[in-house]
């Protein structure tokens, strides 16, 4: 009997070590037409200025990708990096300055060349907010000032501090300069084109605005930058979390000044391990936690459809957070495959509910600045295995293929996730392992010869690794993503 067991609990433990599970795709039932693109967000910090040890393997990247909708955001940690205009300006003087902003700002229009991209200078002047004290900011701009944000009350409530210093930032990329507040004029020589610009990041977070306040906001900065650079779109909200009733109001146009276009929306999604978690449950939390915020976008997207159906969304940071703990240590290249997989999950999913750009976040983190969100690895400046995973659903997967009927048949077990698509020419199948555990893929007959790109700890810091299907199954290592292509 104790042999018997032993035999039993023998092959259980077999059969958790590779699942085999069998992929159905049914290329004549169509199920929709994506309108989707795989996209990132470059977010301004001290590793991407000029000299930097991140700089050149980040923007080179960067370039390679040759993404569209790329989001590129200097943000407030930083802020001799990210606003123009630190000081109030005086009867006598003004503290405009570009000197360090420019060159990275100048570096990432380079790498995006050729391509649609949204720009967001997020970071509103401090200055211009009531504080009960002046609020300092480092005199070394490599180094991190959180305290920097913040502040909910505008000094001017009319707010023409506010439009006027968006206005002339623009002015500065667009126009080759601009006047500023004494009738000063400071050239710059920029004509560049700019698509788009989203108004703000996180005013739910940063500023604490309602959506009564933000929408005031936007339509202020809307109409100053709009006269500016006509031909440039806008993107509102950039919410850290997704609460109906923000959407609610701003997506309804009752509740904005009349001709005021609402071009995109856009908000975030960080599927986070709960603090003190141990990694080897973050492959069930991590999921989870995208089931929710999946969810929630299925509600939001009722909102949008019943009050504004012609305005776009862009997902815009889409990440995966460590714990606080694990933070502090070394991050495994376990985890980044599985931040890799949960991407691949959102954009399948995210495709499925017909959102415009699914954008993951970011290009570059690294201790003290978000290391768990960096696509480039901060020890090597390497493209790690988030970045690959994008690439190559980016490079494969576009708006305007059609997503046909796809199943793996398991008997219950869910460790794999698939969707197949067609574009005329090539069949193509996007399929990840959401677990810890390896996993085998039993394919349809036609698949015989069809070219496999995987991502997974083999592949480490390169780029997916290619073979060709020559039997009837594939191995799914633990958290990877493969592609199977076949013409």
């Amino acid at each position: 009997m104790k042999k018997l067991r032993l035999l039993i609990l023998f092959g259980l433990s077999a059969q958790l070590c590779t699942a085999q599970m069998s992929l159905r795709a049914d290329w004549n039932k169509i199920e929709m037409v994506s309108r989707s693109t795989a996209t990132l967000q470059v977010v301004g910090n001290p590793m991407l200025r000029r000299g930097a040890s991140m700089h050149d393997g980040s923007f080179a990247a960067l370039k390679d990708l040759k993404a569209d909708f790329v989001r590129y955001v200097p943000w407030f940690p930083y802020p001799k990096l990210a606003v123009a205009e630190l000081e109030p300006p005086t009867a006598t003087t003004t503290s405009w300055d570009f000197s360090l902003i420019d060159p990275m700002t100048i570096d990432f229009l380079d790498a995006t060349k050729g391509h649609t991209f949204i720009m967001n200078f997020s970071t509103i002047p401090q200055w211009m907010f009531k504080t009960g004290s002046k609020v300092n900011y480092p005199a070394d701009p490599n180094e991190v000032g959180w305290g920097y944000g913040g502040g909910t009350e505008f000094r001017d409530p009319t707010m023409k501090e506010l439009t006027g210093y968006y206005a002339r930032l623009l002015s500065w990329y667009t126009k080759g300069g601009f006047t500023d507040e004494l009738g000063k004029y400071h050239k710059s020589g920029y004509h560049f084109q700019i698509p788009y610009w989203e108004i703000l990041n996180e005013p739910d977070l940063e500023h604490s605005f309602t959506p009564e306040h933000y929408t005031k906001v936007y339509d202020a900065m809307y109409t100053a930058m709009h006269q500016v650079s006509p031909g440039t779109k806008f993107v509102g909200l950039g919410l850290a979390f997704e609460k109906p009733h923000w959407f609610e109001y701003f997506l309804n146009p009752k509740n904005h000044k009349p001709g005021i276009p609402l071009d995109m929306i856009s908000y975030h999604c960080y599927a986070n391990a709960n603090d003190g978690q141990k990694f080897d449950a973050y492959e069930y939390t991590l999921f989870d936690k995208a089931d929710n915020f999946l969810e929630k976008v299925a509600f939001i997207e009722s909102i949008r459809k019943r009050l504004s159906p012609k305005t776009k969304t862009d997902i815009n940071e889409l990440g995966t957070f460590v714990s606080n703990a694990m933070r502090a240590q070394p991050i495994s290249q376990e985890y980044w495959n599985l931040s890799a997989s949960v991407y691949a999950y959102f954009f399948i999913e995210l495709t499925k509910q017909g959102i415009d750009y699914i954008g993951e976040s970011q290009l570059v983190g690294f201790p003290t600045q978000y290391p768990d969100v960096s696509m480039i690895n901060y020890t090597n400046s390497k493209p790690n295995a988030r970045f690959w995973v994008l690439k190559l659903i980016k490079d494969h997967i576009h708006a305007g293929d059609k997503l046909v009927a796809t199943g793996i048949e398991a008997n219950g077990n869910g460790d794999l996730h698939a969707q197949a698509f067609t574009n005329g020419k090539n069949k193509i199948v996007l399929v990840l392992n959401k677990r810890n555990r390896p996993a085998t893929l039993k394919l349809p007959a036609e698949f015989a010869g069809a070219k496999v790109s995987t991502i997974d700890a083999a592949s480490g810091d390169g780029a997916a690794i290619e073979s060709t299907v020559k039997s009837e199954s594939i191995e799914m290592k633990p958290f990877a993503v493969s592609l199977i292509e076949l013409k």
